[in-house]
């Protein structure tokens, strides 16, 4: 192969970011064009990289950068099938965005400076993903934090993209800060920087520190995948643009946690202590964000959720230690998450809202935007995990791992012994994601009826004006970002061929791992099949949770059907006024089926209450102390050095006279004092 391809994959789209920076503001139209192309391009090359390398083979060359007196630093390239799988993925995604972008942000003033970033951010990526090197994974990996600070508050002028972007960044760095001493400390013990040297010093047992080194890698991965504790990042980003969201969850920023721990997996291998906390927090992680999901009324914040869902199944995977089973979940959900956003957007485009309460009240809205519709039910169909679509095999796939890891017979594929893994953290992941497997049908359900199939919104067919910002629930956490599209014209083809584009892997992607000799083949060699008892189990848990939201959906509209308000005119959303009530949500099956958990899930549990109180109030009072403290008592000792040496300066110059009487005086009576001092 030759290796300027793959040189190529993350260098195009950083020139293609620094171009349009230059240029985007002097040439408005060469804009979009720099943004489209050059990620167009890397995706395909991409591709060829992956065909040409094929199944069951590695690339590795690089260069030292430099001495450093320790272990070197080393521009290399790594690439396997788990490197191919994951780039193309990336490019897929990262070009859909940008044409997307093209027509959902076509008036934003801001656009170059959008679509610079968002192309440095795939660079970040894919840089992460291509590297030989830790240190030079660790720039990519901090490059798309910085990234991910600006886009989310891509609308600064508003005050939830402002604190969102900077939750999101402090959060990030708040892990990142043990994931670079884990990195450290996996370099000294391994002597090298380069990632195969670290997995030859696993495999000879060299690591001198592998739970310690695990868990500080932990802290970074719960930080970048949102996980348990440092997830409640997430949630609040969705005040970026939807295609960031997009681009965040599907391809780029939280799926590099994953992909780090399956690159390394052999290092947690070592760990048994590290594998059940990775297990524990997966766990959490997937109840947790699924109970929250199904409480939420920002349509953005419920598929949120799912992604923070979804990066625990993939963490309880890792759990479990079959990487195969986590990555391919992870490109199953980059595909059909990507498309949940972007058919998101078409949505919010149409209504001007993220609540699903005032798109329930919306007449016609489902035939206002088919294609939104119609690939966001294939979507929704591949979270819940149906068969044929993709998220039945990958999800599937993951219950297989933590099955056979529950029985002690893991899936390592000669990673690392069978026995590496503990059967406790087989039974938590196979628990809780069987659990979430349920919860995950339910609120997939329930956002699909309730904003498509309600009532009010099913009872007539004419397109549906904008929904007033009150709109949504009062107490609900919302999360709005700038509104700049009109209604009255219909979404651009920018904005609808990407939905179809990626539900074609939505739909299909699945059926590759059937065959050993096709996904297996490309990561592995392990089988990706699930098993009889797993496939049943799962599939049998979805239709229940699908159908109890089903079932709680018509119960509620059958209770709120006698006192429904009259249906608006056609052409105008009922307004809300006042704290919600039966008219908030014409028939929400998260109340029914949550009860008393609602409210605390719709708030996430409290954990950000929590935090204020353990965390940021403390801190907040500390910064006004030393305020205090630097304003009141140590300026006060320096004001008060300034006029003690001003009152002096008066004093002496009250004794200059000009009198050389006075003067000779006082030096005479000096002398006088001195030799009465000196004869005593």
């Amino acid at each position: 192969m030759n290796l300027a391809l793959p040189v190529l994959v993350p260098v195009l789209p950083a020139l293609g970011s620094a171009a349009t920076l230059a240029v985007g503001r002097r040439a408005p139209g060469l804009a979009r064009p720099l943004a489209i192309v050059p990620v167009a391009v890397s995706a395909v090359l991409a591709l060829v990289v992956a065909l040409q390398l094929g199944t069951g083979q590695v690339l590795e060359a690089g260069t030292r950068l430099t001495p450093t007196g320790g272990p070197d630093l080393t521009l290399g390239l790594y690439l396997d099938g788990y490197s191919s799988l994951i780039s193309v993925l990336v490019g897929l995604v990262a070009t859909c965005v940008q044409v997307y972008s093209t027509a959902y942000l076509k008036d934003d003033p801001r656009y170059p400076s959008y679509a610079a970033l968002v192309s440095l951010f795939t660079a970040a990526m894919f840089l992460v993903v291509y590297s030989g090197d830790l240190i030079v994974l660790l720039v990519g990996w901090e490059v798309m934090g910085i990234c991910s600070y600006f886009l989310i508050g891509h609308h600064w002028e508003t005050a939830d993209a402002r604190s969102a972007s900077l939750k999101a960044f402090l959060v990030t760095k708040l892990g990142d800060v043990p994931f670079l001493f884990g990195i450290f400390l996996l370099g000294a013990d391994a002597g090298s920087f380069r990632i195969s040297d670290v997995l030859a010093a696993a495999a000879e047992g060299r690591l001198g520190h592998p739970t310690l080194t695990a868990l500080l890698l932990l802290a970074g991965v719960a930080g970048k995948s949102a996980q348990f504790p440092l997830h409640t990042w997430l949630p609040d980003a969705m005040a970026g643009p939807t295609p960031v969201s997009a681009l965040i969850h599907a391809a780029t920023m939280v799926a590099a946690g994953i992909y780090l721990v399956a690159r390394l997996l052999p290092v947690f291998l070592l760990s048994g202590a590290a594998l059940v906390v990775l297990a524990v927090m997966a766990a959490v992680t997937m109840i947790g964000s699924a109970l929250c999901a199904l409480a939420q009324d920002d349509l953005k914040r419920v598929l949120a959720y799912s992604t923070v869902g979804q990066l625990g199944y993939m963490a309880g995977a890792l759990a479990a230690g079959d990487r195969e089973a986590s990555v391919f979940h992870l490109v199953s959900h980059g595909a059909f998450k990507a498309l949940l956003f972007l058919a998101a957007g078409v949505v919010i485009h149409a209504a001007h809202t993220n609540s699903i309460s005032a798109m329930s009240r919306m007449p016609g809205l489902r035939k206002r935007v088919p294609d939104a519709y119609w690939t966001m039910g294939i979507a929704l169909v591949a979270l819940i995990g149906l068969p044929p679509f993709s998220g039945f095999f990958s999800k599937e796939a993951v219950l297989t791992a933590a099955e056979h890891a529950a029985n002690g017979e893991a899936l390592t594929n000669g990673l690392g012994p069978v026995s590496a893994v503990p059967q406790a953290a087989g039974w938590i992941v196979l628990i809780s994601a069987a659990l979430t497997a349920l919860l995950t049908a339910a609120y997939a359900a329930r956002l699909f009826l309730v904003a498509f199939h309600s009532p009010a919104a099913a009872g007539a067919a004419a397109p549906a004006a904008p929904a007033s910002p009150a709109d949504h629930e009062a107490d609900a956490p919302y999360s709005p970002e700038v509104d700049e599209a009109d209604p009255a014209i219909a979404e651009p083809p920018a904005m609808r061929w990407p939905l179809w584009v990626l539900a074609v892997p939505t739909m299909a992607f699945g059926v590759t791992s059937l065959r050993s000799d096709w996904l297996p083949a490309l990561l592995d060699g392990g089988s990706l099949r699930p098993s009889a008892v797993t496939a049943v189990t799962g599939t049998g848990l979805a239709v229940v949770g699908a159908l109890l939201a089903y079932g709680a959906w018509r119960s509620a509209t059958a209770r709120l059907g006698a006192g429904l308000p009259p249906a608006a005119p056609l052409g105008r959303v009922p307004e809300q006024a006042g704290a919600p009530a039966a008219e908030v949500i014409v028939a929400d099956p998260g109340r029914t089926l949550l009860g008393p958990l609602f409210g605390p899930a719709r708030h996430g549990f409290g954990v950000d209450r929590l935090y204020s109180a353990l965390f940021v109030r403390p801190v907040t009072a500390a910064a006004r102390l030393v305020r205090f403290l630097d304003r009141e008592v140590v300026e006060t000792y320096v004001r008060g050095s300034g006029t003690a040496a001003g009152l002096l300066g008066r004093a002496v110059r009250l004794a200059q006279t000009g009198n050389a009487q006075t003067y000779l005086s006082a030096l005479l009576a000096g002398v006088v004092l001195l030799a009465v001092l000196v004869a005593v």
